[in-house]
């Protein structure tokens, strides 16, 4: 038995809810031979222990240790159709193919009209629901009844069946052309984040032109949108086209809004659509339309339209928590955090598994922003390690640049500079190598280093002028993206005032609102 199986079937066990397991008990139970099967009694053992013990597990069962691994695989099958015939997990596709696979056994009984009548009515929902490849599915089926079984209850029934295929063909070679462009543009932003020179941005606008696929919009279904906006959504994050990335991501949520019914098919596009709309105006430094999002978000998220499960759980957490920190950032509210980062961590804990490292990561670094900006640099320097030491993280390259940046700044503030020229050196290579050296993090590097050999009476002016150098890469393309990740400019600004950076940030969000 594999360890991969071991742990899939663990973890399976360890996902179900009280309700899951009473169904699956009632599952097995159901023929009376099962009561004491060794499968059955498997699955007793394991939803008891608390981590896998093989040991333990023989020894509380009649199963010998060359039983074991066919038990394992028969009782993970198991679970999985009691799983499908839970009701809460009965979803729209689900559903297709349940009455494709009955369609399938009406016409291998000889039952033609019948199993044509219930796919004529399963294509109609697959349609409906924009399940563009299930209806696909179907027509084939209805093609390989009616070449042996002439019904002639529809005239032209040929013509017609050929014209949908035709139909339906295109649109899916469309999506499918779309769905590739938007994940190897989502896989690149996760890579490298922003661009970072005209040379890159250039890749990517010839990237993103060579492998848009002609399309008439007014011909394009819902899937097909959906791939569209996103695709431009990811291209326009990577540019930080910012208003073009609100642009799209309000289309993709005005997309199921007039498709309501389509909410509870695809809840995660719906959910990612909404966090995406909130980045967009994050970046936009649009507080008060922010704000109103954010709210509504929240109570999208109690709709009953949208299903309650371990994925959609996981994804509300990492959404809400993202922008309730991001929320922070716009309006200055660096102090009284505590109580948000403890949540965090304890959510973090609680979907491990289900959040990849990158997010993870994202959260550490908002974690760290917010407690520099409290003034808390011990915090921040702790949070910022947890991203410096992965070393299996290879994702979001800047991410990992910025992060020693910040920890640079955050060392010098808490007063820990006695190691800051080795921590300076090993930034300075880790940039070269992540090329991603450029003038902002060249000044930065420049002021830290040269930090120790300046009189105190001298500090201010030194501010002065790393601030003077900075604001002129403030609307620079790409010098820019630096600030994007750190508000270098308003942490110059409270030290030249002698004064707090969150009532820097707070006096800025104010004048912004006048």
């Amino acid at each position: 038995m594999t360890n991969d199986l071991t742990d899939n079937l663990f973890s399976l066990i360890k996902s179900l809810s009280p309700s899951e397991k009473r169904q699956f008990s009632l599952y097995v139970g159901r023929i009376g031979v099962n009561s004491d099967s060794k499968f059955l009694n498997l699955f007793k053992v394991l939803s008891r222990q608390k981590r896998y013990d093989e040991e333990l597990l023989l020894k509380n069962t009649n199963i010998t240790k060359q039983q074991l691994s066919n038990i394992k695989a028969h009782l993970y099958k198991q679970i999985l159709i009691s799983l499908r015939l839970n009701p809460a997990h009965q979803s729209i596709p689900i559903q297709i193919r349940e009455q494709l696979d009955f369609a399938i056994i009406l016409y291998r009984k000889g039952l033609y009209k019948q199993s044509l009548k219930l796919l004529d009515k399963t294509k109609a929902t697959a349609l409906a629901y924009e399940e563009k490849n299930l209806a696909y599915e179907i027509l084939e089926l209805e093609k390989i009844i009616e070449s042996q079984y002439i019904t002639r209850s529809i005239e032209n029934r040929a013509e017609i069946l050929i014209k949908q295929t035709e139909e339906l063909t295109n649109l899916n070679q469309i999506s499918s052309k779309l769905s590739n462009l938007s994940l190897q543009l989502y896989g690149i932003f996760l890579k490298m984040g922003y661009a970072r020179t005209e040379e890159e941005a250039t890749a990517i606008h010839n990237y993103f032109e060579t492998n848009l696929p002609e399309y008439t919009f007014a011909d394009l279904g819902f899937k097909e949108k959906l791939w569209l906006f996103q695709a431009h959504l990811w291209y326009s994050f990577i540019t930080q086209n910012f208003l073009n990335a609100f642009k799209y991501s309000s289309k993709w949520i005005d997309l199921f809004n007039d498709n309501k019914h389509l909410i509870p098919v695809h809840p995660v596009f719906y959910l990612k659509g909404n966090h995406y709309l909130l980045e967009s105006l994050f970046y936009l430094n649009h507080t008060s339309t922010f704000e109103k999002v954010l709210h509504r978000f929240e109570d999208t998220l109690k709709n009953p339209k949208i299903p309650d499960d371990d994925n959609i759980a996981s994804l509300s957490f990492l959404y809400l928590y993202e922008n309730k920190l991001n929320l922070r950032f716009m309006k200055g509210e660096f102090h009284g955090g505590e109580t948000l980062v403890e949540k965090i961590d304890q959510k973090i804990k609680r979907f491990k598994g289900k959040i990849d490292e990158h997010h993870i990561m994202v959260f550490y670094y908002k974690i760290a922003s917010l407690y520099f900006g409290d003034g808390n640099n011990k915090k921040c320097i702790e949070y910022l390690g947890k991203i410096i030491q992965n070393k299996s993280l290879e994702m979001r390259e800047d991410l990992m640049c910025f992060s020693r940046i910040l920890s640079l700044v955050a060392h010098y503030e808490a007063g820990m500079d006695y190691h800051l020229e080795r921590l300076i050196k090993s930034t300075y290579k880790f940039l070269i190598r992540m090329n991603d050296l450029h003038e902002v993090q060249k000044e930065m590097i420049k002021f830290l280093r040269n930090l120790p050999d300046v009189s105190p009476l001298d500090i201010k002016d030194e501010f002065r002028k790393l601030h003077a150098t900075l604001k002129r890469y403030e609307d620079h393309p790409y010098e820019r993206r630096a600030f994007l990740y750190l508000d270098i400019i308003s942490w110059l600004e409270s030290k030249i005032d002698n004064r707090p950076v969150a009532d820097v940030i707070k006096e800025k969000v104010n004048d912004y609102a006048r």
